[in-house]
């Protein structure tokens, strides 16, 4: 089972760097994620979700290469990338995995003006080699479904005093 985690940060930028530092931590296989985006709500009070990939393309890329080989056996590979690609691309556009994208506007909206946060479904980690490294970018605790003790935890490593 997976754990949903968000953290508030003050711009997009942090958000963005405390990504980058996941993916090289679950390259180090002390993380594994299932899904993370980063949401950020503008000046104008409009919500956007930053995927890290987009379904519509990994969806057109697998297909671009399942279409190319069975393409090969019917001696037409362009045409079977073609329609490899097409099929796979309406598949996952079609496709939502991962947090669902209602959630992460709503949560959006509760940020403040220029404001992000980073959502992350965690399916394990290793909290005291991944906690310490994300520390240093400070960040807000938001709703988790993280068992109680394990979501003071994370507060705490963020620097957020207790809660009562």
């Amino acid at each position: 089972m997976s754990n949903l985690i968000a953290i508030a940060y003050p711009d997009r930028e942090t958000a963005e760097q405390v990504r980058r530092t996941l993916f090289e931590m679950q390259k180090e296989q002390l993380i594994a994620l299932d899904d993370m985006v980063v949401v950020t709500r503008s000046e104008d009070g409009k919500v956007k979700l930053h995927q890290s990939a987009s379904p519509a393309g990994v969806g057109a890329a697998g297909g671009a290469l399942w279409g190319g080989l069975i393409g090969l056996i019917f001696l037409a590979p362009l045409v079977g990338m073609a329609v490899g690609a097409a099929a796979g691309g309406a598949t996952g556009a079609l496709s939502d995995v991962g947090v669902d994208d209602s959630f992460m506007k709503e949560l959006g909206a509760r940020l403040d003006s220029g404001g992000a946060a980073l959502i992350v479904l965690v399916r394990r980690s290793t909290p005291d080699k991944v906690l310490p490294r994300i520390k240093e970018y400070g960040g807000g605790g938001l709703p988790t479904s993280l068992s109680g003790e394990a979501e003071e935890s994370l507060r705490e490593a963020l620097g957020e005093p207790a809660q009562a």
